[in-house]
């Protein structure tokens, strides 16, 4: 059997250990001490986050989409093929690494996209960036950490918390869709978001597509435009 190699190590701002990248020929997998946070070859629920979410906003001119979370770039990639020519992109990524990862070792992955022109991406928190815009995005794709209940940063929290998803509701333009990617159900956070003025829908996808794997479950949540503001 072909050994692992590490490849680069990165530290999680705000006490939240340390990510390791790793390579298996040419299979790469990001750990979380001995949790696997992501893997090259499980990329189906990543990819059907961002053309469900992108569906629901299909046709809107200009479209704006804000993606958190770069890891490794299937979200992204999805998106940009889900879009038209005349939407942007903005990627938030707190840990710099990960974005170097993306130039570096793990390039061919990510296909080019961080060059697409429609791309900009933001080098910090995903939650501040929301918190900071009103009517700003058609679309908001949350793929950070391991869904509502995170394993990197307990500020994550503030993402889904009901304060977290009211200002994303007041991030979004009238009928905008925020979709969330996690590793299980959580029916306390369906509940917050429809507190949080969302009509959301849960979604059952499989890691790895048509090709079956582990069983993920994504939020998608449509905004009103009467729906509560952020406080």
């Amino acid at each position: 059997m072909i050994a692992w190699i590490q490849l680069d190590r990165a530290t999680i701002p705000g006490d939240g250990g340390e990510l390791r990248l790793k390579r298996r020929d040419n299979e790469y997998s990001i750990m979380l001490g001995s949790n696997e946070l992501m893997n090259s070859r499980l990329s189906g629920s990543e990819e059907a986050l961002a053309t469900l979410g992108c569906k629901r906003i299909a046709g809107r001119k200009n479209a704006r989409v804000l993606i958190g979370g770069l890891g490794m770039g299937f979200t992204l990639r999805a998106a940009l093929g889900a879009l038209a020519d005349d939407a942007g992109v903005v990627v938030a990524e707190l840990i710099p690494a990960v974005i170097d990862w993306a130039r570096g070792p793990m390039a061919d992955l990510h296909e080019g996209t961080l060059d697409d022109p429609r791309v900009t991406i933001h080098v910090g928190d995903v939650g501040a960036l929301i918190r900071s815009k009103k009517a700003a995005y058609d679309a908001i794709l949350l793929d950070v950490d391991n869904g509502p209940n995170g394993l990197t940063r307990a500020s994550n929290d503030s993402l889904y918390n009901l304060k977290g998803l009211r200002a994303a509701s007041a991030a979004l333009r009238a009928d905008g869709v925020l979709a969330v990617w996690s590793s299980a159900p959580d029916a306390a956070f369906t509940r917050r978001l429809r507190e949080a003025g969302f009509a959301a829908e849960e979604v059952n996808v499989r890691a790895n597509g048509k090709r079956g794997g582990a069983r993920h479950v994504l939020w998608l949540a449509t905004s009103s435009a009467t729906g509560p503001s952020a406080v």
